[in-house]
């Protein structure tokens, strides 16, 4: 016979989750420069173009360069970075990371400062920045796995969700303000501190790492530049959640740009109503990133990443349809809120999925594949997408995003895949 309390069992559960799981002490210096970081990087949200556009008298063709260029630049040259990091410690590394963002990053404010501030060198810096960033997030991938149990390791990345989708909703307006009050480089200077604080609060997890089983090869050859996708194709599982999450994003992030040409110039929306249309739809994220072990444990984590996959491709479409007023603002922010949703319970999900399918001397050449894979799309899609927008117009060229986005279900992995098993690494000797 069935308990009566059952519901209420599975509420007690739903509860716990929400409210917290304990992680430690070291995740959670990791988790507080993963905060900071990205609160600073919210706050600078959009700098670059508006400091081209204010301070440089940029036009339309180089602040476009300066938002794909480099991306794709910074993809780049993050290639070779995989597979040098791999046979060294993590640790270490996203400090070098963390200190090489925050040095490019403060000689804007002193080259605006002291009047010397070239388009030359935001590209430059842009191009740093995205390479350091990528290879930030390809160690702390495999820093996270030697840091936790593969059990803890959803708790970690739902942690990190609903961190990101947090910042997104406080730092775009904080960082207007500050611009407002303190001048066009101020968020940039705030972001730069924050990745200093980042690297304070990694260094404070004192982590002795376990040494690299692997080697270092005397020399890198060329063919080892291609290990993470070798990896990510050979693997059954990861190959089509590798394409999916790539056509996903990069179609969803082609849009954007189209998207505030129609709000903003065909349909008459103010700014701060643009701003509002992707802010408060976050707080959509924000939940989501809080169900996911929940909703993974009661119904089983690839069910609920192959719905989550799902459900969030039918949402794009809807921005190709709004009007001007009050319900052409209602109809973006519900489908914003819709997709926002989706993606909050599907990204932490993928991300532990992805750590989990990955032996550990493999991580970071993994992470930074896929990662550059993302980057360079994205930039190469959002070009494509917007000569498409010149040609076609913007709605019909977000439409057509939208009605490729429906099939990328059909790319999200079939089965269930059980996490690979490895040996445990030998302890370190201090």
């Amino acid at each position: 016979m069935r308990s009566r309390h059952r519901p209420g069992h599975r509420l007690g559960h739903l509860i716990g989750d929400l409210l917290g799981h304990r992680l430690g002490r070291r995740f959670g210096w990791l988790w507080g420069a993963y905060a900071t970081s990205a609160l600073g990087t919210w706050l600078a949200f959009g700098a670059f173009p508006l400091i081209a556009i204010q301070v440089l008298h940029a036009g339309p063709a180089e602040v476009a360069a300066l938002a794909s260029a480099g991306t794709a630049v910074g993809a780049a040259v993050a290639v070779p970075l995989g597979p040098w990091v791999e046979f060294r410690p993590k640790r270490p590394v996203l400090i070098a990371m963390d200190l090489a963002r925050s040095t490019a990053l403060l000689t804007i404010p002193t080259a605006f400062a002291l009047g010397a501030l070239t388009f030359l060198q935001l590209l430059l810096v842009s191009v740093l920045v995205a390479a350091a960033d990528i290879t930030f997030r390809a160690a702390s991938g495999a820093y996270l796995k030697t840091l936790l149990p593969p059990e803890d390791l959803l708790v970690a990345n739902a942690r990190f969700e609903s961190t990101t989708w947090t910042t997104t909703i406080i730092g775009p307006p904080l960082g207007g303000a500050a611009i407002g009050l303190l001048g066009p480089v101020a968020t940039v200077t705030a972001d730069a501190v924050s990745y200093l604080l980042s690297a304070l609060g990694i260094r404070a997890t004192a982590r002795h790492e376990p040494q690299p089983e692997h080697h270092e090869p005397t020399r890198m050859r060329a063919a080892d530049l291609l290990d993470g996708w070798r990896y990510i194709l050979a693997d059954a599982t990861l190959r089509p959640l590798f394409f999916n999450t790539t056509l996903f994003n990069g179609l969803v992030m082609a849009t954007q740009p189209l998207l505030a040409v129609l709000m903003l110039g065909r349909l008459g929306f103010t700014p701060w109503q643009y701003g509002l249309a992707f802010a408060a739809p976050s707080i959509g994220g924000l939940l989501a990133s809080r169900l996911a072990r929940p909703l993974a444990t009661r119904f089983g984590q690839h069910q609920v990443l192959a719905a989550a996959g799902t459900l969030r491709a039918l949402w794009p479409i809807g921005l190709a349809f709004p009007g001007p007023g009050t319900a052409g603002l209602l109809l973006v922010m519900g489908v914003e809120l819709g997709l926002i949703f989706c993606c909050g319970l599907f990204n932490p999900l993928y991300a532990t999925h992805r750590l989990q399918r990955t032996t550990t001397d493999q991580a970071t050449r993994t992470l930074t594949a896929w990662a550059v894979t993302t980057k360079a799309s994205t930039a190469l899609l959002t070009a494509l997408w917007g000569i498409l927008g010149t040609l076609l117009g913007p709605r019909t060229a977000i439409g057509l995003a939208g009605t490729l986005l429906l099939a990328t279900p059909l790319l999200l992995p079939r089965h269930a895949a059980a996490p690979l098993r490895e040996p445990q690494p030998a302890p370190s000797h201090t």
